[in-house]
């Protein structure tokens, strides 16, 4: 989780992207906050955007309702600590999956993973980002087939991503009952942790980690 400071610089850089009219962050503000929901990328960045509006955005972002709540949030996390020194820490990373088709892409993800849409890019879309609880994949659209004919015979459990959450069970349950298509059913791996991977349409292969027996 970064720190409030780190929180505060990311809501600037987005009022900066949309002050200087980047037109990649339009997608982003109509699709985290609702008034900008039915507004093209042209009048997103023709609409006044405030300080207060990248906050809510950042916030909706790391999975908050709005700002203060995510301020407590980490507050409470962190015990108001401040780091005294210059160490960069990696707070987060989002896996690139690439895609023969974004809208394809993304209903297996929204409607069989229970993901949701962070944005979605282009017309006809070629890059998105969908996230669940503090999972983010980003996915990135490709000419042709992902993987060539013999890949996968090749290298049968090369994987694409992995997402770690506490007990991976309720979650292999709850696509069990979607009927979710497994590439490997949950199981208790030599080394404890327990996992379970799930093959989407382009053929990336997406492992569930974690613990608890």
């Amino acid at each position: 989780m970064p720190n409030s400071e780190n929180l505060r610089k990311q809501a600037k850089l987005y009022l900066r992207w949309h002050r200087e009219r980047y037109y990649p962050v339009a997608e982003q503000i109509r699709s985290a906050l609702a008034k900008f929901r039915d507004l093209s990328d042209g009048e997103v960045l023709e609409a006044e955007f405030r300080l207060s509006d990248a906050q809510e955005l950042i916030a909706r972002k790391h999975g908050f309702e709005n700002w203060a709540a995510m301020i407590k949030g980490i507050d409470t996390m962190t015990g108001s600590a401040v780091s005294s020194d210059n160490t960069s820490v990696i707070t987060a990373a989002e896996p690139q999956l690439f895609v023969s088709d974004i809208e394809i892409a993304c209903r297996f993800y929204v409607h069989k993973l229970g993901f949701k849409i962070a944005f979605s890019y282009g017309e006809p879309p070629f890059y998105a980002q969908v996230f669940r609880d503090g999972g983010r994949l980003n996915l990135r659209k490709v000419g042709g087939p992902v993987f060539d004919s013999g890949f996968r015979e090749r290298e049968r459990d090369a994987l694409s991503a992995t997402l770690t959450l506490g007990d991976p069970k309720p979650l292999f349950l709850e696509y069990q009952s979607e009927g979710v298509a497994f590439h490997q059913s949950l199981r208790t791996e030599p080394w404890g942790a327990r996992t379970f991977i799930v093959r989407d349409p382009d053929g990336n292969l997406i492992a569930f980690a974690g613990g608890k027996g």
